[in-house]
């Protein structure tokens, strides 16, 4: 037990602990303990130290160690985060009452050793102070404003007309903004066939695609590779792998296209990296950027602005689900690590619910016993 990241320090456990500032030295030691156990889940450097401080903040707001921490505590400091003269955003509130569960999980596992240690020294011992009942709700009970939705295919098709015509005029008129128009048009397009996050798109590379030995018909653009996906809070970024399907296999033509054909090519440095999006001056595009011009396109086409680049991926999602893909599928291609995450992202339409519901009265009135043995 004592190899473990984490568990009580030697120097406590076998020195007295009963100096001068004894609490504050066992209090630095939890807080030690416990950036060794984060460290060994591989969380970075810059999530520790936030969440240490988290944790000293709350410490010296209730001037109490956690050993004697109860749930009105955390009840008291939310809420003076929340009303004081510069209240806190959810999110900020949901992260400090992670930081602070997480920490008191740790203190009050037996397998660290802090409830003897600390029944030891100071009779009484940690216990876990955050509750459903007393903190934010999870991230995915909230995590889409209500106005962002899926778009619907006539205003896909409206937003993707607009950026070819746009490249078009750019080109007839000899300007030279028709080359990033085209990157631009190419890259929203990508995003909406692999359901792609918008620094998942711009951070991939030329390589990335690989073939689908199930489906040699795409060739070398069968499967995309994502290095830079979303990861949990304080992993960093995953890789996931995802599958170029049949609903979007026009993207196999764009591709080729764009890497072997006089797209990407044409940027005067597009050999100084592997970059799939190279920008006029730097090796590649920004999130800005790539953001902005999705923005003026879908004010040009005359779209809520709450239908920002992300809802693509939301398309992607809905659009799988009403084509018949299996949730489970969906899940693995979008990178979700919950299915309640999916379902959050899918916006179905009138026309799939109204199909749904007609198979299942025509499923109804073709097995009309089995319909009554139902009820």
């Amino acid at each position: 037990m004592q190899g473990i990241p984490g568990f009580v320090p030697r120097v406590l456990r076998d020195g007295e602990v009963g100096l001068f500032r004894a609490d504050d030295r066992v209090f630095d030691a939890m807080l030690d303990g416990w950036k060794a156990q984060m460290l060994a889940r591989g969380l970075t450097t810059q999530t520790i130290e936030g969440r240490c401080g988290t944790l000293r903040r709350f410490q010296v707001f209730g001037g109490k160690f956690p050993w004697t921490w109860q749930a009105v505590d955390l009840d008291d400091y939310m809420a003076e985060r929340r009303s004081g003269a510069k209240p806190i955003s959810l999110n900020t509130l949901r992260s400090d009452s992670n930081a602070i569960a997480m920490f008191c999980s740790y203190v009050s596992s037996p397998t660290y050793g802090w409830i003897e240690f600390c029944e030891k020294t100071f009779g009484d011992v940690p216990a876990q102070i955050s509750f459903e009942w007393n903190t934010p709700r999870h991230t995915t009970d909230d995590a889409v404003p209500p106005g962002r939705r899926a778009f619907t295919q006539k205003e896909l098709q409206s937003i993707f007309d607009y950026m070819d015509d746009l490249v078009d005029r750019e080109h007839a008129a000899g300007s030279k903004r028709w080359l990033p128009a085209l990157r631009d048009s190419i890259a929203f397009k990508l995003c909406y066939a692999y359901g792609l996050r918008r620094r998942e798109v711009s951070m991939l590379d030329v390589h990335d695609f690989g073939p689908n030995p199930h489906v040699p018909a795409y060739g070398e653009f069968g499967a995309v590779t994502i290095r830079w996906a979303k990861g949990t809070a304080g992993s960093g970024p995953r890789r996931r792998t995802v599958l170029t399907v049949p609903e979007f296999e026009w993207v196999v033509d764009l591709l080729k296209f764009w890497i072997h054909e006089g797209g990407r090519g044409l940027f005067p440095t597009a050999e100084r990296s592997a970059a799939l999006w190279p920008s006029e001056r730097a090796d590649r595009i920004t999130l800005g950027s790539l953001g902005d011009s999705f923005a003026a396109a879908r004010d040009a086409v005359g779209l809520p602005k709450e239908l920002g680049l992300h809802c693509l991926r939301h398309s992607y999602i809905t659009h799988l689900i009403e084509a018949g893909y299996d949730p489970a599928f969906v899940q693995t291609q979008a990178g979700h690590a919950y299915a309640s995450v999916t379902s959050v992202y899918t916006s179905v339409g009138d026309d799939f619910k109204q199909k749904t519901i007609q198979k299942m009265i025509a499923r109804r009135i073709a097995r009309p016993e089995e319909a009554r043995t139902d009820g």
